[in-house]
């Protein structure tokens, strides 16, 4: 009860101070302010909520309703609820007889709250859930930080899994706050979690626990907390196994971030700074005396045990009364400072859903002068849905400024689309929206500026493709294929770009990979995969066979435009041109045949004959091509083209034919139906074509 009135308390008083703080600065500085308050609150006064992570749904197999197992499964997710007291923090169990409708099932607690209210309310969170999230499925598994819980329809107990995973970064304060020295951070952290797997793995506890947690010290501000677990069934080698594959997720997602997590079936690994698991475990207590002796009286007792007020409820009366007077006062500042902003918002149906990123909005008088009032000078860009200028903020920043043709086929829905997209994108290798204007007619989207412009600008000009040798193009590749990850798989809704191209992939001054663009993208749930649609929007020579003949499109769909561009890259030949450049054939057909032939360099760029990995190039087409397969079924997922392109001892499957590559639009067109209830709108020019300078 007082836990939870001071918990109420310290959120009101944050409300009161992100207010106040907002009169002088912005929304997202007094956050930050506000968020380094909450790390000095102690954790015994917040609630053991459990966070959720992630949570996959193995589609192998369904359950009908009312069947055998669904009556199963319901009973052996009552069980591991009702067991999630165990001591261990570790249950498995089974429920049911006969094949195949036996049920098997297990949760693990985070090793520190074994035992604790903590894990049984993570547990009973996670029976609830599971169902809802993963209804009719026969095999299933969900993720929080406090437990993890698992079912399936066959045994998969003491058998080290690695698959399905989950992985997360954590950046904490974006550009605030960074830690400085991030290679000697990055470097620690390796050590760090090489040698919790090396503990948890080994029991130095004596109890098969498979729980390791250390703190190291890397600078007089920050410190470094992790934890490694493994379910206790398996083996202390299959442990270090499995620790040891999840560590490799790191190099992926979590370089130069300040935290991360990996969770797979067997083994989950972390690291943050800031703590997140109870750094001080308890020993067993001591038996208790059999007269303990009274407590002497304090202050704040009274010795007849009457009237008693704890330190705790002291503190939340007085933070309730301040909280109370600061929400007071820090209204009257925010109706003052509300009376001196003004926007104009257009009301066509946008409303509710901008207002979450209003504090990226930009006064259009600012872009204005930013870009020379749209200066011709300052133009970089012409696409379909508008023009794209250089401009640069009263503070010297540089921004690229993309704004939308008042006739352009993109209205308050599609720009609605990207910025609510876009905004809540973090990712190293997509461009990073900086914010938006609404004002008038005009619709003005505010990314930051990328200095090499776009792939197609290097790829596609033979004066230019030299700069882009082997190793850039390797790097390229591997960049789209974990911004396409994250899109499909660790953004929080799953997101189909439906415009993946060479012209929509930016280069910094690095020539590091960013994805742009998402005026067409589609946002699912993290359970849906794929959609129709009668309005055919793309980019000839990119789109896959179903979605251009039946409007089917899906995370594989995307797939298919990734093998496109790997290929691309490796050739630097455009697909839809290459049959121009004397070849009889599309490139994908081009590329199918050097790969039955046994030539596959033949396909690659002459400017990269000087100096590549055979192994590296021959491994990206073979990936293309298992991309660009007609059935997309067998079109292998971004997490398995990323672990494929990150590690060369990970098997290939061989690819078969690719799809069929019409040489020219009304070929395509032919091979549609004649209804006319199918709109196209097939865009053979990109979205966002940077000129040369």
């Amino acid at each position: 009860m007082v836990s939870s009135l001071i918990t109420t308390s310290y959120f009101f008083l944050s409300l009161c101070l992100i207010m106040m703080f907002s009169y002088t600065y912005s929304f997202s500085h007094s956050f930050v302010i506000v968020s380094i308050l909450w790390l000095f609150i102690p954790n015994s006064i917040t609630e053991a909520v459990p966070y959720y992570n992630a949570h996959r749904c193995i589609n192998e197999t369904t359950y009908t309703p009312n069947s055998t197992f669904q009556s199963n499964l319901i009973l052996l997710l009552s069980s591991l609820s009702s067991n999630a007291n165990s001591i261990t923090g570790f249950y498995n169990t089974t429920a049911g007889l006969d094949a195949p409708d036996v049920a098997y099932g297990v949760f693990l607690c985070r090793g520190d709250i074994a035992g604790a209210k903590g894990c049984q309310d993570c547990v009973a969170h996670a029976v609830k859930e599971i169902q809802q999230y993963c209804p009719n499925q026969k095999k299933a598994i969900i993720w929080y930080h406090e437990c993890m819980l698992r079912y399936a329809n066959k045994s998969f107990f003491s058998t080290m899994e690695q698959a399905p995973d989950a992985y997360f970064y954590t950046d904490l304060w974006g550009t605030v706050n960074n830690i400085t020295e991030q290679d000697r951070f990055d470097q620690l952290v390796g050590e760090t979690v090489d040698d919790l797997a090396t503990r948890a793995s080994n029991d130095e506890s004596g109890i098969v626990t498979r729980f390791a947690t250390q703190k190291v010290d890397f600078s007089a501000y920050w410190k470094i907390y992790s934890l490694a677990q493994c379910t206790p069934d398996i083996s202390g080698s299959d442990c270090n196994g499995c620790l040891r594959h999840a560590i490799t997720y790191f190099q992926r997602c979590c370089v130069g971030k300040q935290g991360g997590r990996v969770f797979l079936p067997s083994c989950n690994i972390r690291f943050e700074v800031k703590p997140f698991y109870n750094s001080s475990i308890a020993p067993a207590p001591l038996p208790t005396p059999i007269s303990p002796p009274p407590p002497a009286p304090t202050p704040l007792t009274s010795p007849k045990g009457k009237g008693k007020i704890s330190s705790q409820t002291i503190i939340a009366i007085v933070v309730s009364v301040v909280s109370v007077v600061l929400l007071s006062v820090g209204c009257c500042f925010l109706v003052r400072r509300a009376r001196k902003r003004y926007y104009t918002i257009e009301e066509e149906n946008v409303g509710n859903e901008i207002t979450t990123v209003n504090s990226l909005q930009f006064d259009l008088g600012t872009i204005e002068a930013a870009t020379n009032n749209f200066s011709i000078d300052n133009k970089i860009g012409q696409g379909g849905f508008g023009q794209v200028y250089k401009g640069t903020l009263p503070n010297g920043k540089e921004v690229a400024v993309k704004r939308l043709s008042k006739s352009s086929g993109q209205g308050a829905t599609e720009f609605k689309n990207e910025v609510i997209v876009v905004a809540k994108l973090q990712h190293r290798n997509l461009a990073r929206l900086m914010g938006f204007c609404l004002a008038r007619e005009e619709k003005i989207l505010i990314y930051e500026y990328v200095r090499n412009k776009s792939l197609d600008y290097f790829l596609f000009d033979p004066e230019k493709q030299g700069q882009l040798d082997w190793s850039r193009r390797y790097n390229i590749i591997g960049g789209i294929a974990r911004g396409m990850l994250y899109l499909h798989e660790d953004s929080r809704l799953r997101i189909i770009h439906r415009d993946l191209k060479a012209s929509n992939i930016l280069l910094d001054g690095d020539m590091n990979p960013k994805i742009s663009d998402f005026g067409m993208a589609k946002i699912f749930g993290v359970d849906q995969s794929k959609g129709n649609t009668s309005r055919i929007v793309g980019t000839f020579g990119y789109m896959s066979p179903e979605y251009v003949m039946h409007g089917q499109f899906s995370v594989k769909s995307d797939v298919f435009s990734f093998g496109v561009l790997v290929l691309e890259t490796i050739s630097g030949k455009k697909n839809s041109d290459f049959f121009q450049s004397g070849h009889e054939d599309g490139l994908l057909s081009y590329a199918w045949k050097q790969w039955r032939n046994g030539t596959p360099l033949e396909l690659m760029d002459s400017t990269l004959k000087s100096s590549y990995s055979r192994n590296e190039v021959v491994r990206c087409i073979h990936i293309g091509l298992m991309c660009v397969q007609e059935d997309m079924e067998v079109r292998p997922s971004m997490a398995s083209v990323s672990l494929m392109l990150s590690s060369l001892s990970v098997s290939l499957p061989l690819p078969q034919k690719p799809a069929f590559f019409a040489h020219s639009r009304a070929e395509y067109l032919s091979m549609q139906p004649t209804s006319k209830s199918r709109e196209w709108s097939v865009n053979e020019a990109s979205i966002t074509e940077l000129y040369p300078r």
